[in-house]
């Protein structure tokens, strides 16, 4: 795990809270235009997550396949772009690209990409994210996975890029967890960590913070989560409860 370099500030990185999937619950459906629409006017930073489409445009979309939030039950990655424009969200707004997410946010608004891939293959989603961040090289925009190899797909053909890893010991042994950790850090080099609220407090996120490197936590729901992220971590991804 090496420190955070100088001529690479973060400090945006832990200057507002950020809304997990834009500000989203009731009507408002996680990472569409509305979601983050709501994270902007409330000043949040946003998180979101993003996939490629088949002709290598990045999308912002969590699940692999579209069925839980839109009309039609295909994996992502198998459709065109064209085709993903016109599909809609439960609130009615459309799948956004992440072109327009980062025009939306103007270079204003700090924003958290992870990036999901399912396949070995990082190279589409990674050329697809760093094709639309080219637009807007001084935009406090970092990327994350929890993925070292995507991490490590940026630092050698973007080494400019904030990222981070995103980490989590949940349904892992110590011993392979330590083993996972300390393998992602050397492929990831991140300048960040996300660690899971769950394993808070933990070595990793001890070390990090002593040698420099800002931790977020996700994702952060209740008060007793709070108080956690406010004594082990420096900023918090957060939903706000519902119900």
């Amino acid at each position: 795990m090496s420190a955070r370099r100088p001529d690479r500030p973060t400090d945006w990185l832990t200057a507002r809270p950020f809304a997990h999937r834009g500000l989203h619950g009731g009507w408002i459906s996680e990472n569409g235009m509305a979601a983050f629409e709501a994270a902007i006017a409330g000043h949040y930073g946003i998180e979101c997550d993003v996939r490629p489409s088949r002709d290598g445009a990045a999308f912002v979309f969590h699940d692999a396949r579209l069925g839980r939030l839109a009309s039609r039950d295909d994996k992502l990655a198998d459709l065109d772009g064209a085709t993903l424009d016109c599909l809609a969200l439960p609130d009615g707004g459309m799948i956004p690209r992440l072109s327009t997410l980062l025009a939306r946010c103007g270079g204003q608004t700090p924003l958290l990409v992870e990036i999901k891939s399912d396949d070995r293959d990082i190279a589409p989603i990674c050329r697809a994210v760093a094709h639309d961040l080219a637009s807007w090289p001084d935009a406090p925009v970092a990327v994350m996975s929890f993925n070292p190899r995507a991490m490590r797909w940026f630092a050698r053909h973007r080494p400019d890029q904030i990222r981070g890893l995103v980490v989590t010991q949940q349904g892992k042994g110590w011993l392979r967890g330590r083993i996972e950790r300390t393998l992602a850090l050397w492929l990831a080099k991140p300048d960040f960590i996300a660690c899971d609220i769950r394993d808070l407090p933990s070595a990793l996120s001890r070390r990090a913070r002593a040698r420099g490197l800002p931790v977020l936590t996700w994702t952060v729901r209740s008060d007793s989560d709070r108080h956690r992220a406010a004594v082990h971590a420096d900023q918090i991804i957060f939903e706000i409860a519902h119900g």
